[in-house]
């Protein structure tokens, strides 16, 4: 599914039936994709294939490889995990897919920062991913719009950006560790699984949150 073209600096138009996720790091070969093909297919489990209700997840790096193939290590993860690496391009991070992008997901807080930086009202839509999952634990599904209903899932995905924004200030992380998954790129196997389990561990809650379907459905 592609989001209409031709958003405006102020931020993701949210007149659209569209959601779009958007997972960065930095070479967009390693972390991002896995993060990406994930979100995917856990999405994919709980909504069917293939997944509806409008939500498109993309990835991009800020110092992404444009046109490079995913590392071999995390293809290799994404398959003991179940999702699918095949077809993966990297990009490099631009202001367009910041502008369109309804919620941004970082490996790191200097990623978030980056993004950030690049304007487009994007501080109350970028999170770490850790911090989005610590966040999204602490809000009331029974809060959220019903994802049963016609555009219930977008809608669904709008209020619980706006309510961990909303919490943002309230429930910090313990420490400055918290919130960052560490770049695994050039390291053996047995720590890209480390990585990848980390991020699938990370992401459960926030599918859960953002489809209202629990992993076990």
């Amino acid at each position: 599914m592609i989001a209409p073209q031709g958003r405006g600096i102020a931020g993701p138009d949210t007149s659209t039936d569209t959601f779009r996720i958007l997972h960065v790091s930095t070479g967009n070969v390693c972390r991002s994709p896995i993060t990406e093909r994930l979100t995917r297919h856990a999405l994919t489990r709980r909504l069917g294939d293939p997944y509806g209700g409008g939500l498109v997840v993309e990835s991009a790096g800020t110092w992404g490889h444009e046109g490079a193939p995913m590392e071999a290590h995390a293809a290799t993860v994404l398959a003991d995990l179940g999702a699918d690496p095949h077809g993966f391009i990297g990009r490099e991070l631009l202001d367009e897919h910041v502008i369109r992008a309804d919620l941004v997901l970082t490996a790191t807080r200097d990623h978030r920062a980056q993004v950030i930086s690049m304007g487009h009202s994007a501080g109350l839509r970028t999170f770490t991913l850790k911090e989005f999952t610590r966040l999204v634990r602490a809000i009331d599904p029974t809060t959220l719009p019903d994802p049963e209903r016609a555009g219930g899932v977008v809608e669904r995905a709008r209020a619980l950006v706006q309510a961990a924004a909303a919490l943002r200030g309230w429930l910090l992380a313990p420490n400055a560790e918290a919130d960052e998954v560490y770049d695994p790129y050039g390291a053996p196997i047995t720590f890209f699984r480390s990585i990848g389990d980390e991020i699938n561990q990370a992401l459960d809650p926030v599918v859960t949150a953002l489809t209202g379907v629990s992993t076990r459905a």
